[in-house]
């Protein structure tokens, strides 16, 4: 049994808006890269000749190395792997338990008016003051980095999806409710749904929070990790350290974010099919 083809025909205005939309994509992506090469080579540029203090401000050529001799001496990806273990673990619980939190609050009005000025209390406190507790409670390992990191994110999680659930158009609650839905219903069917694109909102928050709190952490107490050869080289006035870990944690936490723009690609297409 032979299938038939159907070739998809464009007109010519939509193929001109297609060929314009991949031009503005080209000239974005060739502006990033430009800015990029533009801002390293008059980084490079100004320590060579003497506007900058190579020895305060390091330089492209001082970072490179430095990377390379983290690497030949064996300690480059142990200090990453560490860092970044800690910073997806946190940034995996805060999220998943952020998410939960968030659906127990919508699903019991009593529970919410009760925890909610709490909620709030916890997100004003700043989160380096509980840095002697945490230490006491948990020790000077992995597992204080990682309580600071969930503890960071936790919070912003459960109030971004808080606010997305409850904002739920009264419109169609209403229609669902007329028609007889029972709760668990109206969530998974309505409040859920609706809710996707701050949940991809607050992915992409907590990218950030989750690289916040493990390098508070490693700050506080650390043994390892691109938060320790930040204060180590601060300590030691090892500058160059300072900023190769500091480009690296740039690096991976853009990496990470990335990540998510592709998870939210990915969903929207499976919506929109």
């Amino acid at each position: 049994m032979k299938h038939k083809r159907y070739e998809i025909s464009y007109s010519e205005e939509h193929l001109r808006f297609l060929k314009k939309r991949r031009l503005h994509v080209g000239v974005v992506w060739s502006l990033r890269v430009g800015i990029l090469l533009l801002l390293i080579g008059f980084w490079e540029l100004s320590t060579a000749v003497g506007w900058a203090d190579a020895f305060l401000v390091s330089s492209p050529s001082r970072i490179v190395k430095t990377i390379a001799g983290l690497y030949q001496d064996g300690t480059l990806f142990y200090h990453i792997g560490t860092t970044l273990w800690e910073t997806a673990a946190g940034f995996a619980i805060s999220v998943v338990l952020g998410y939960g939190i968030a659906l127990l609050l919508w699903w019991s009005e009593t529970v919410r008016s009760v925890l909610e000025p709490y909620i709030v209390v916890l997100n004003a406190l700043p989160k380096i003051a509980l840095g002697p507790l945490i230490i006491i409670w948990f020790g000077t390992g992995s597992k204080a980095i990682l309580f600071m990191t969930v503890i960071v994110g936790l919070i912003v999680a459960i109030m971004h999806m808080l606010t997305a659930f409850v904002s739920t158009d009264k419109n169609k609650l209403l229609l669902l409710r007329s028609m007889g839905a029972n709760k668990w219903q109206i969530l998974s069917k309505l409040v859920v749904p609706s809710s996707l694109a701050s949940f991809i909102s607050m992915l992409k928050v907590n990218v950030g929070m989750a690289w916040i709190g493990s390098i508070m952490g490693e700050y506080i107490v650390s043994r390892a990790g691109l938060g320790y050869l930040i204060v180590y080289g601060g300590q030691v006035f090892k500058l160059d350290l300072l900023m190769a870990a500091t480009v690296i944690l740039c690096f991976f936490a853009a990496l990470m974010y990335f990540l998510v723009a592709m998870l939210e690609k990915l969903l929207v297409k499976n919506t929109e099919n």
